[in-house]
Parts: structure tokens; C-alpha cells; sequence
């Protein structure tokens, strides 16, 4: 076995997100643990919303980059509690600005069931590109199901908006 120069935990925190690229698993708060267990790696993630087809790709990732240093790895998923956005790091939200996405904010408080809302959510956000509060929702599904396409009134650009989990 090769003696690693990197630990598992840093290994698998470097994963990038197969959706949004400019965030690591370990920005976008969906690593959630990562221990040896009888002479393997077990690495938990937690899906950002139950059905994220992103899931596959980043436990592929994990345990071909896991491998790559020498280790066996298997990949567990968590599903409680529920990822929120408030995991995603600071770090992870100057990535998602520095790269054209408006960050979320503080994710809704439930307290016991969650309604069903039917119309598109009211957020105020500002454009990641010029700063103007006077933005306009396009529609309520981007480029993946946990983003909302936005364009800012001011500069004419269109951005996608990280939804508040």
C-alpha cells in the first residue's frame, strides 16, 4: 500500500460537484463523515434533495479518487438529518459568486410539516455580476432542479440562484 500524503477526509472533501464544479463536497456541506472501517474507507454524503441524480456521480468520484491514493472506499448516504444550504461554506459561496451564481440565503425555519406551495418563491437576491438588487425571476428550475434562473434588471444578465433549503 502507498503511504498517502493526503488523508481520506481531505481526498474526499476535494471531490468537485458534478453540477456545479466550482464547489467541493466538502464546500457544499454534503460531506458528512469519513472513518476507516475494517481496513476501509466509508465516506457519508448527504444527497442536497432525495433523488439528486448528481448522487451517482459524486460517490463514483469519491471512490475513484479514494482508490487513486490507495485506498479501498465505499460511500454510505445519509439522508436525516436533511441537507440544508446554510451547510454550504463561505468558502463555497465565493466560489458560487466569484463564478456567476447568486448564493443562497438563510434557509426557511419549519416547524412541523412543510407547506405546499404551488407559485414561484419570493427571494430577494442580488446579481452576482454587477451588485443590483432589481432582479426578476425567470423560472423556478435552472440548469438543475436546486437552482432558479434569475436576470438582473440593471446589467440585462442572466444567473442562476442556489434555492434555500
Amino acid at each position: 500500500m502507498v503511504t498517502p500524503t493526503v488523508t481520506p477526509a481531505e481526498i474526499a472533501g476535494a471531490v468537485r460537484d458534478p453540477e456545479m464544479p466550482m464547489l467541493t463536497l466538502a464546500d457544499l456541506g454534503v460531506l458528512r463523515g469519513v472513518e476507516e472501517r475494517d481496513g476501509e474507507v466509508v465516506v457519508t454524503l448527504t444527497p442536497t434533495y432525495s433523488g439528486c441524480p448528481a448522487m451517482a456521480a459524486m460517490r463514483d468520484d469519491v471512490v475513484r479518487d479514494l482508490a487513486a491514493a490507495g485506498w479501498t472506499a465505499r460511500v454510505e448516504v445519509a439522508l436525516a438529518p436533511a441537507w440544508s444550504s446554510d451547510w454550504i461554506t463561505e468558502r463555497g459561496r465565493a466560489a458560487l459568486r466569484e463564478h456567476g451564481v447568486s448564493a443562497p440565503g438563510p434557509a426557511p425555519a419549519h416547524e412541523g410539516p412543510v407547506p405546499l406551495r404551488l407559485l414561484p418563491t419570493a427571494r430577494a437576491l442580488r446579481c452576482p455580476r454587477c451588485g443590483s438588487a432589481h432582479t426578476q425571476l425567470t423560472s423556478e428550475y435552472a440548469a438543475t432542479a436546486c437552482t432558479a434562473l434569475y436576470r438582473c434588471r440593471d446589467c440585462g444578465e442572466p444567473f442562476p440562484h442556489v434555492k434555500e433549503v
